[in-house]
């Protein structure tokens, strides 16, 4: 089991600690609808340190990614970033990934836990282009600080305009007394805020200022926990669950990031797939009877066929309901549309809405 350069500031804190991707990580510390409200209220703050990043480098780079990735990375500019998948070629997905631009011959990739020797392996096979790459993961620490008081709590740190960061953009500098820290604005909670790296030799300084500057503004750590439920509130896919190896982008709700303006593996399968039409679709349901959804689940039609399986569920904090997604035949994608959760041994009413389920 890995640590990161942090795990022992979570025990300390008296985290519940658990295995995640190989990983000994944080799921909760004080509980997950009080960090999860916390983040929505304030600003909360995750180590998510497992997460991978290569980088790739070179003439060439931004060749081996645009065949690599689904989304179009020649609009990317210096200092943006773009959410991409990296299609396999069987119709299904390897990973999804952010793309950072440094400058139009470096660019960092970001990629799951889970996935990191995957996706290494993966572009690695399909990297015949003049670049070199070079997997930082092991060396990289990473803070996720999310909530609306995220740019009060951590503006005394840096010289870096929080403020007028626009979403999906990035920039390197002093951060905390450290120089070349990459702060970015993607986020995974709906929340608002920032992605800081930095490396692991840094992580304890940088933890312990970014607590003492955001102090004021009710700053907390918070587990993995809150971070599937409020990425779920949002209707972001989260793999393993909501997408993996069988399951196509347009099938997913990611034919926004798959672009047929350029080749890329399994561009004419998926290119097809858009065209003709999907048979089934990537939904978010609320439970209508009282109970709580939860992944493997299925989801059955008025006859109590099974037509579909839950792939992600819970009791949202932030709406009160039991939400959940999953894949349906397309002709049951509608919204407003009634489903069955099989639940043990009943069947409890839900209907299809539309993402995401937390509007702010």
């Amino acid at each position: 089991m890995k640590n990161t350069a942090l795990t022992a500031v979570h025990e300390k804190l008296g985290a519940k600690m658990v295995p995640f991707a190989g990983y000994n990580m944080p799921v909760q510390y004080e509980g997950v609808i009080a960090e999860h409200n916390n983040v929505r209220e304030h600003v909360g703050v995750f180590d998510v340190s497992h997460m991978g990043e290569f980088w790739v480098r070179g003439p060439q780079a931004l060749d081996l990614i645009q065949k690599v990735t689904s989304n179009d990375a020649a609009k990317l500019v210096p200092g943006k970033i773009q959410y991409s998948c990296l299609p396999n070629d069987k119709g299904g997905i390897v990973d999804d990934l952010l793309v950072y631009c440094e400058d139009e011959q470096n660019f960092m990739l970001v990629v799951n836990a889970s996935n990191i020797e995957k996706d290494w392996n993966w572009i690695s096979k399909h990297n015949d282009f003049d670049c070199v790459m070079e997997n930082t993961s092991d060396d990289i620490s990473l803070l996720a600080v999310q909530g609306p008081k995220a740019v009060a709590a951590l503006q005394s740190l840096t010289d870096i305009n929080l403020a007028d960061m626009k979403y999906y953009t990035f920039e390197k500098g002093v951060f905390a007394g450290v120089d070349n820290v990459i702060v970015s604005a993607t986020g995974y909670t709906g929340a608002g805020g920032f992605e800081i790296y930095f490396s692991n030799a840094d992580a304890e300084k940088i933890w312990n200022a970014v607590f003492e500057a955001g102090a004021s503004q009710n700053i907390k750590p918070i587990g993995l926990a809150a971070r599937d439920t409020l990425r779920l509130e949002m209707g972001f896919c989260l793999y393993g669950n909501d997408i993996d190896e069988t399951t196509s982008p347009i099938e997913a709700g990611l034919g926004w990031i798959t672009k047929f303006t350029k080749d890329f593996i399994n561009s004419d399968a998926l290119k097809a797939q858009k065209e003709e039409g999907v048979t089934r679709k990537l939904v978010g349901f609320e439970l209508v009877d009282r109970g709580v959804p939860r992944q493997g689940y299925a989801i059955v039609d008025g006859n109590g066929n099974e037509m579909g399986i839950v792939t992600s569920g819970t009791m949202s904090p932030s709406t009160g309901k039991a939400i959940g997604m999953g894949y349906v035949p397309t002709t049951a994608a509608a919204p407003d549309t009634e489903i069955g959760i099989a639940v043990r041994n009943k069947v409890l009413k839900a209907k299809v809405v539309k993402l995401p389920f937390y509007k702010g």
